[in-house]
């Protein structure tokens, strides 16, 4: 059986989709994730079912339901490419080793240049930053590569209070 992950990033590579996860679930379900700039709408998610059905059957894929949908607001963030689309923005990221004595960071993601002085393997590796409240008000910058992080994603601050009348 070929990887899941790789045929259908494969299958939704000529769709105007971008394909951000497929998981396997309980009772044969197969949920795939769908992401658009201007955001996913349920037309979106039917033409990449029905697309998803025909591949799965020819290519023998057993699964009992497929479920197509986007990834909320609090998208993961998986590839140095997702991390450049998103710098300015609200995330949360796991680091692979603490920085003072901690892994997660919660705050604005910054895109940093290359430091002065580099070395070219440095230079090539995807260099960020998060702007993050620390104790006492203050605001502190962490640096990390694309390459440190463990696990990321959007972190927004939602207001469900409304207007008031």
């Amino acid at each position: 059986m070929t990887d899941l992950f790789t045929l259908t990033q494969q299958a939704l590579a000529s769709i105007d989709v971008e394909f951000v996860d497929v998981e396997r679930g309980a009772l044969g379900l197969i949920r795939v994730t769908i992401d658009r700039p201007d955001g996913v709408l349920v037309g979106h998610c039917e033409e990449v079912s029905r697309h998803l059905s025909r591949v799965y059957e020819v290519e023998n894929i057993d699964y009992r339901r497929l479920e197509v949908g986007s990834p909320g607001v609090d998208r993961p963030l998986r590839t140095a490419a997702d991390f450049h689309r998103f710098v300015g923005e609200r995330v949360e990221v796991k680091l692979r080793e603490a920085i003072e004595s901690r892994k997660v960071f919660s705050g604005v993601l910054l895109g940093l240049e290359p430091e002065a002085g580099a070395t070219s393997a440095e230079a090539l590796s995807e260099r960020f930053g998060i702007e993050f409240e620390a104790k006492k008000g203050s605001v502190q910058l962490i640096t990390f590569t694309f390459s440190d992080v463990e696990r990321a994603k959007l972190d927004p601050v939602l207001d469900f209070k409304g207007k008031k009348r």
